[in-house]
């Protein structure tokens, strides 16, 4: 960490490190180290490995990946959060799907920052989401806009967009979900007109877009 020109008396903001790739976590730690006001406290390469180093280190500061094996970053920001409600947590994606960020937004994420911003973003977002500000990036906060109002898939819709991305027919997607082909087909009418799309593979096309299912 480079102290100079750190305020006497003043604390490095303490930062622990998510994510499942060490060369992105490399880069980061090496940005954050040119710093006099943080220092990187801890690293971490998947979600569980990040609630046990959070309660370890109690760090000011996490920034994590949303998208990691095993545990989620999601997954991993509810169950930080669930021990240490105050924990600030900034989540990491490579694109700006507006359901993942609503699903990070609703568990309490600090921020969002999309992994191609963070050369110009990475330090002034740490230093305002420590200063307690929430902090979302202009191409991801536009791509909430662009959908407030739009209609939210149920459970059960995900569920029948998810097999019919598999390349199933209604017959089967009514096997594999234990209901009615009849009930099927209105669980995919409901989808197009909740998506706006004109067929189920634009529709599949949108909600792998959007982050509401994945492949």
């Amino acid at each position: 960490m480079n102290t100079q020109n750190l305020p006497a008396g003043a604390a490095p903001i303490r930062v622990l490190l998510v994510d499942d790739h060490p060369m992105l976590r490399s880069g980061l730690a090496d940005a954050i180290a040119g710093q006099p006001d943080m220092q990187v406290v801890a690293e971490a390469g998947d979600g569980n490995e990040a609630v046990a180093a959070h309660a370890a280190c109690r760090p000011d500061l996490t920034i994590m990946d949303i998208a990691m094996p095993g545990m989620c970053g999601v997954e991993a920001l509810q169950a930080i959060r669930a021990q240490f409600p105050q924990a600030r947590v900034v989540m990491l994606t490579t694109f700006g799907g507006d359901v993942q960020v609503r699903r990070a937004l609703e568990a309490g994420a600090a921020g969002f920052l999309l992994k191609s911003s963070l050369r110009k973003e990475l330090l002034t977002m740490i230093r305002a989401v420590h200063g307690g500000q929430r902090y979302i990036s202009p191409e991801i906060a536009q791509q909430l806009a662009s959908h407030l109002g739009a209609g939210l898939l149920s459970e059960r819709e995900v569920e029948v967009l998810r097999c019919a991305a598999d390349g199933n027919a209604n017959k089967r997607i009514a096997m594999e979900l234990a209901i009615s082909e009849e009930t099927v087909k209105a669980h995919m009418r409901s989808i197009l007109a909740k998506l706006d799309a004109n067929d189920r593979t634009h529709a599949v096309t949108i909600a792998l877009k959007r982050g509401i299912i994945a492949l």
